[in-house]
């Protein structure tokens, strides 16, 4: 609400970038609800005197640009203002306060990174399959690709022709990204909405990039699935930093173990819950319980080896796909835990005890 031609286009301007439609008004609305029900109410310092007698309500601002106007604080004491912002200086702090009013601020996502310990791990598979059980159990889900040289998640879920926006098209993010917009602008497979990498030339995402991605994907809540690679870069411990848990697949043999223990204490030094995914067959004396002890990290399951994933992802199933699966059951528990507990509190159901 402001007739300041200068600060409504900086108003404007701010909300584009918050990814926010705003209603501009001179003066107070005619029907009162515009002002009682909007998540937020922006007021410039010229208009302040025009709100008097509007009903009190949480969520109103007074802006203006540069200096104060004289008696500006008190004229936003008898509004009820929250705040009083001076333009440019608080631009980047408005911005952030005009995308959670417009987004809405509730429980973050579940986020769940899963890495390799050693090459050909399965943890690409594993994260696909974590992301389609979550999906098909009604949960908003988001399935990142934070591993540049794993050839693309979206193959291993058929839709790398998928329309939809990749990682290059997020290298240059610094600022805020609005959820909502990242979520419709990413390809939709099986029920989940996935990020991963172009088939073009290589790209650097930048660690304020991977920040504002992973942040705006969690501020929709419900799922999100991260699948990383075993070296960590400033980008992958930015993704590292914003995860709940880390679940790192460990073969079941002695090179891998070695390698797996490099990963971990790398990994470890930004992500405090990492806990092992061992996965068979095994060498001579080795079980689920002798990795995790190996790897001194909790054992969050057993990856069951699932013998028709090849001829199923042939046929266009995804990892996880058959919900009679073992792959598929295994993520189930995992989720039944991680969602309804928050956190994994132990070996996964139905895991090797």
């Amino acid at each position: 609400m402001t007739e300041d031609v200068d600060l409504l286009d900086d108003l404007l301007r701010l909300c584009a970038a918050a990814g926010a439609e705003p209603e501009v008004h001179h003066t107070l609305p005619d029907h009162r609800e515009g002002w009682e029900l909007a998540p937020m109410v922006l007021v410039g310092d010229d208009a302040v005197a025009r709100c008097r007698g509007a009903a009190r309500r949480r969520g109103v601002m007074v802006v203006g640009r540069g200096r104060d106007v004289p008696d500006v604080w008190r004229r936003a004491v008898e509004i009820g203002a929250e705040c009083v912002i001076r333009l440019p200086d608080s631009e980047t702090w408005l911005v952030d306060q005009i995308a959670n009013a417009s987004e809405g601020v509730g429980r973050p996502a579940v986020t769940v990174g899963v890495i390799g310990g050693r090459g050909g791990a399965g943890a690409s598979t594993l994260a696909c399959a974590l992301a389609v059980t979550a999906a098909g159990a009604g949960q908003r889900t988001m399935l990142i690709d934070g591993d540049p040289l794993g050839g693309g998640i979206d193959v291993l879920l058929g839709g790398e022709r998928a329309e939809g926006m990749r990682w290059p098209d997020f290298a240059h993010s610094k600022g805020r990204v609005g959820a909502g917009a990242l979520e419709e602008s990413l390809p939709a497979l099986h029920g989940l909405r996935v990020l991963s990498w172009g088939r073009d030339d290589w790209v650097v995402i930048p660690p304020p990039a991977m920040r504002a991605v992973l942040a705006a994907a969690r501020r929709l809540g419900g799922v999100v699935v991260v699948d990383l690679p075993r070296r960590v870069d400033e980008a992958v411990a930015e993704a590292l930093a914003q995860l709940d848990l880390g679940l790192l697949v460990v073969p079941g043999e002695l090179r891998a173990v070695a390698a797996a223990k490099r990963v971990a204490s790398v990994a470890g030094m930004v992500l405090d819950d990492l806990r092992v995914v061992a996965r068979g067959p095994y060498a001579p004396g080795l079980d689920p319980q002798w990795v995790a002890r190996a790897m001194c990290l909790p054992l969050a399951g057993e990856l069951p080896l699932e013998r028709c994933l090849s001829a199923e992802q042939d046929a266009g199933e995804p990892p996880g796909g058959n919900a009679r699966g073992p792959l598929a059951k295994f993520c189930a528990a995992f989720w039944e835990q991680a969602l309804v507990g928050e956190r994994v509190s132990g070996p996964v159901a139905g895991s090797t005890p």
